[in-house]
């Protein structure tokens, strides 16, 4: 009986949701709203009696949702995409979140409302949604356009910031308290576990799915990355951190593999599946009685997103560099709430630290931001012109000053090229400490918790020493890395600081002692490093000094080996950000087909063809175009019948060769209805 009764719940909530999801798309709403609001219809809490009876397996159902939600925004995740949306939208995404966040918590105080509660509303209320805002500007035709990519970059950093303060609520919500030292201990951890985890999966998983993709396989393949997605997110889990860390983490590497087009495809099905039960479960939670009682701060809190979102998105696009129209488009197209305020109000029920109310309230505010999503980036031209009128012509001119002054920014080639250089190797540098940190923290982790499967002779008092000498080794090609990048960095520091005044024989010698003097002093300070990290598994003095011997020598005989596996490595690494996704192979069109084009025309009010049928235009007859597809704002008609109507506003799409679509274009506009 009780898997008839789970499979009685899990139809209820699919065919609801599919009827409520067709109506939202008959309305032009988006599918998600659909979802909450099927699991507000069949909740325990709307009359007149609950639909659903074994909640908690519906809720095992939702966690997985959370699972492939961060899966599936991973894969949309790109670090070519990080790497292209520069300091835009690093400024753009940091002032965001900080200024809602410190809206939410006074928002929160002011209601008065507990510490925790207005400390978890701010975290809800700073990130905008990746999932609706693609979708609306999908909808509307302008994924294409300049400020959308701006906001997709934004988006991304978002996403990044979304999972640091995941981890950070974590704490504070296990602790009740952050303090500074905290703070850098949970972000350090979680950095070193990000980068470790990234280098590592970059370099290996993208040649585990191209193997894994050449026995064309669809289903070896789909159940390769469900196997990733579920290992790494317990992998998260195990290490203290959220399931969804883990989830987002595995599918942004996925993201940059070849097979990435067909592994998305593969994936959505499913992603759709268990997003659904997702989204209704949080409907399940919404109590229409509890709404009404805050129905204020509801509003005070709507009307703050969508009023901060767009001016701190505004501003800080602006403060990058770009013009106010650009900058007030991205403002109105991020102003709104989604998936991650529902992961971090789940975060809050789940650990018992926010009252029962946030949730609701959250989720509610998501619905309304999100029904105003597509209105504000329609109106978003209007706004701007708005502003261009009304402004202060003294204002736009300084803006315009700002943003031409901006752009100018750039100093002599040699010292722009001498900056870009030091950057690259200092953060390659600071990525080799990272990956040195991870695997010394891994090492002090399993010394603590030794896995059963492990011999009993590491059981033993001896296990630490063996782990530490072990930890050092792989250590090795890193700091030996490292010293020849501070090598090279000293010499450059040294070329750019000398003064011409030095002698061309003292120079050379100037350069390599001061190239020396860096490489000693940052190896030093990483080998102090790595002894603070690895302190709890630290031997005897008289033993570390012998196994630091042993170390020296072993870098010493191996040192060429080990510049080549880090080599190798690297280029690994760059191969895999390099590579394309793989194109998937259309079948040849057909010869009769090759000479075709299609071309939408826009149906002009008063055009000739506006309010009549399609046969009694007869187009096919007149040019020797055909009409393929009708676009309207209530429905979309593919190979329309001849008694369709062509109505003044639809996006006609036409099939012919150019010069039939030359003699049809005049049939659609209104110069030609004129002149008939």
């Amino acid at each position: 009986m009780h898997g008839i009764g789970f499979l009685q719940d899990l139809a209820v909530v699919m065919i609801v949701a599919g009827l409520v999801t067709i109506i939202c798309h008959r309305f032009r709403q988006p599918v998600v709203l659909g979802y909450i609001l099927a699991g507000v219809i069949i909740g325990p809490h709307t009359p007149p009696f609950p639909l659903i009876q074994e909640m908690e397996a519906i809720h095992t159902l939702a966690e997985l949702g959370v699972v492939f939600l961060m899966f599936s925004l991973g894969l949309e995740f790109s670090l070519k995409k990080l790497q292209r949306v520069g300091m835009t939208a690093l400024i753009g995404a940091t002032l965001e979140i900080l200024l809602m966040f410190f809206l939410g918590y006074q928002i929160g105080l002011l209601f008065g409302w507990n510490r925790m509660d207005s400390i978890f509303l701010g975290a809800m209320l700073s990130i905008s949604s990746t999932t609706i805002i693609v979708k609306a500007l999908a909808e509307l035709g302008k994924s294409k356009e300049p400020f959308a990519n701006l906001i997709f970059g934004i988006l991304v950093v978002e996403d990044i910031l979304a999972i640091v303060m995941i981890a950070l609520l974590s704490g504070i919500a296990m602790t009740g308290t952050l303090n500074s030292g905290q703070v850098a201990e949970t972000v350090g951890r979680l950095l070193v576990f990000l980068a470790t985890t990234l280098v590592v999966g970059l370099i290996t998983l993208p040649r585990l799915i191209r193997y894994v993709a050449r026995f064309k396989s669809n289903e070896m393949l789909l159940i390769t990355v469900l196997g990733l997605c579920f290992g790494v997110s317990l992998l998260a889990v195990k290490l203290g951190y959220s399931v969804a860390l883990g989830a987002f983490l595995i599918g942004a590497i996925i993201a940059e593999s070849r097979d990435i087009g067909k592994i998305e495809g593969l994936m959505e099905p499913v992603q759709h599946l268990f997003s659904a039960v997702f989204f209704v479960a949080i409907g399940l939670l919404i109590q229409p009685k509890l709404l009404l009682e805050y129905a204020v701060p509801i509003v005070v809190i709507t009307v703050t997103v969508i009023v901060g979102k767009v001016f701190t998105c505004a501003l800080g696009t602006f403060v990058a560099g770009h013009d106010t129209r650009t900058s007030l488009k991205v403002g109105m197209g991020l102003a709104q709430i989604g998936e991650f305020s529902f992961i971090i109000a789940s975060l809050g029920l789940s650990l018992k630290v926010t009252s029962e109310f946030l949730y609701p309230i959250a989720v509610t505010v998501s619905a309304i931001t999100t029904l105003f999503t597509p209105y504000l980036i329609r109106s978003a031209d209007a706004l701007v012109n708005l502003f261009d009128r009304k402004a202060p012509r003294a204002l736009v001119k300084n803006m315009e000053i700002y943003t031409h002054w901006v752009g100018q920014l750039g100093g002599d080639k040699r010292q722009d090229f001498a900056a870009r250089l030091i950057k690259k190797w200092l953060f390659q540098i600071l990525l080799n400490v990272t990956l040195m940190s991870g695997i010394l923290i891994t090492a002090g982790y399993f010394a603590q918790r030794p896995p059963a499967w492990l011999p009993k002779f590491f059981h033993g008092e001896g296990n630490r020493t063996i782990l530490w000498l072990t930890a050092a080794v792989l250590t090795l090609p890193f700091f030996i890395a490292n010293y020849r990048k501070l090598q090279a960095l000293g010499m450059l520091l040294a070329d750019l600081k000398i003064t011409r005044t030095i002698e061309t024989s003292r120079k050379a010698a100037v350069q390599a002692i001061i190239a020396q003097v860096v490489a000693l002093t940052g190896t030093i300070g990483m080998a102090l490093l790595a002894l603070l990290l690895s302190s709890a598994l630290l031997p005897p003095v008289k033993i570390l000094i012998a196994l630091l011997f042993v170390l020296g020598l072993v870098a010493w005989i191996l040192w060429r080996n080990f510049v080549k596996l880090y080599s190798k490595a690297q280029v690994a690494l760059q191969e895999t950000l390099a590579e394309k996704p793989a194109h998937v192979q259309e079948p040849p069109l057909p010869s009769i087909l090759r000479e075709a084009k299609l071309e939408t025309l826009h149906v002009e009010p008063g055009a000739l063809v506006a309010g009549k049928l399609i046969r009694e235009v007869q187009l096919r007859t007149r040019t020797g175009a055909s009409v393929v597809g009708i676009q309207r704002p209530t429905s979309n008609i593919i190979n329309p019948g001849p008694d369709e109507e062509l109505l003044a506003g639809d996006e006609v799409l036409l099939l012919g060769r150019e010069e039939q679509l030359e003699s049809a274009r005049p049939l659609f506009q209104l110069s030609s209805a004129r002149s008939a």
